[in-house]
């Protein structure tokens, strides 16, 4: 099993270790209530250094990447892009992170999990552009540190002014002789900064933070952070079986350009099967993801995610859902273990997200 550099610290935090995407991760340190609440009211700070960075090099660089991604990638330096890879069907290989350092050079940032896989893709896609293509995950360690008290911290240990990126910007930070990547980006709804550099730099940033009251927070904070903020998993909200217009991720689509997947795409949105829709349960239970949701005695969907959150009195998930079933007010039911929980659609809106634009 692999281990990031930051390992014998989560250890001596006394973390809950578990295996996920073939490292050894936290899962929680204080507990995830804790945690989720240290980070919408205060600061929190994640190891997220499982994470897969490929860095795209060459005259074609630029041109590459916007065929390979959904969303529209421009010549804006320091911007920070969110999209998907999606195969010739529509469906999603990943989502992703892409910053544009410069026209030449564009650091794709990909989901653990999808790390080998996504290579893979990337280098079978990149043949006939002029472009190099080169993994960085074992070069780089990454963390968040996220929170309405972040900011001020930033600039303490970094001796940056934090408040000159806004949301999904980054800057190029010098840093103990050499540099790391800050940018204003995140998984958890709240403001915050992801922060990538060389193993040892990283470590030194998570002490500091620590230091300076940031809670260290393992990946269950981490998941039901996101998925109160409306923030889509992999193998959950979007899959190789779930495309990006079921999962609601149309801003993130730009139709209007060349990419793979596209015609598959403008197909389905002409007539849609299925939508990725918000559900709160009507009595007090868990709707975990797979549980299957019915509708009178059909079967019509499943659950992608679903919690009983921190100061939220009624069970919320999501849902992937046939279309007929839709609609917000629809009335349908849970399945879970052998009993029907009565469940209604409604928004996904379950959190107001605090990003700094």
């Amino acid at each position: 099993m692999k281990k990031t550099a930051l390992y014998e610290k989560h250890l001596a935090l006394n973390a809950k270790m578990i295996e996920y995407a073939g490292f050894s991760m936290p899962v929680s340190y204080t507990g995830i209530t804790e945690e989720h609440m240290a980070v919408r009211t205060g600061m929190g700070i994640f190891d997220v250094s499982h994470m897969g960075e490929f860095m795209v090099e060459g005259q074609d660089a630029l041109r590459f990447v916007n065929q390979l991604v959904t969303n529209q990638i421009t010549d804006e330096l320091g911007k920070v892009t969110y999209a998907l890879m999606c195969d010739e069907k529509g469906f999603v290989v990943d989502d992703l992170l892409v910053y544009v350092i410069d026209l030449e050079k564009i650091l794709l940032v990909v989901n653990a999990g999808n790390m080998e896989k996504d290579f893979d893709w990337v280098i079978k896609q990149s043949k006939p552009f002029k472009v190099t293509v080169k993994n960085k995950s074992e070069d780089l360690s990454q963390v968040a540190i996220q929170g309405p008290k972040t900011a001020s911290v930033i600039n303490e240990i970094l001796g940056v002014d934090a408040n000159s990126l806004t949301f999904m910007t980054f800057i190029a930070a010098p840093y103990q002789d050499f540099h790391v990547i800050v940018s204003r980006t995140g998984y958890t709804g709240e403001d915050g900064f992801e922060i990538y550099g060389r193993h040892d730099l990283v470590e030194k940033i998570w002490d500091d933070a620590v230091a300076k009251g940031a809670q260290p927070c393992g990946l269950g904070a981490r998941d039901t952070l996101r998925f109160e903020a409306n923030l889509p998993l992999y193998g959950h909200e979007i899959s190789e079986s779930i495309n990006p217009v079921e999962a609601g991720l149309n801003f993130a689509i730009k139709l209007d350009k060349p990419f793979i997947g596209r015609d598959a795409l403008v197909a389905y949105k002409e007539s849609p099967k299925r939508k990725v829709v918000g559900i709160e349960l009507l009595e007090r239970n868990i709707p975990r993801h797979g549980y299957e949701v019915y509708a009178n005695d059909q079967l019509i969907g499943h659950i992608t995610t679903g919690y009983l959150l921190p100061n939220v009195s009624v069970p919320i998930a999501c849902a992937l859902v046939d279309i007929d079933y839709a609609k917000i007010g629809t009335e349908l039911s849970v399945k879970i273990r052998n009993n029907f929980v009565p469940a209604r659609v409604r928004n996904r809106k379950f959190y107001i997200k605090n990003y700094i634009k």
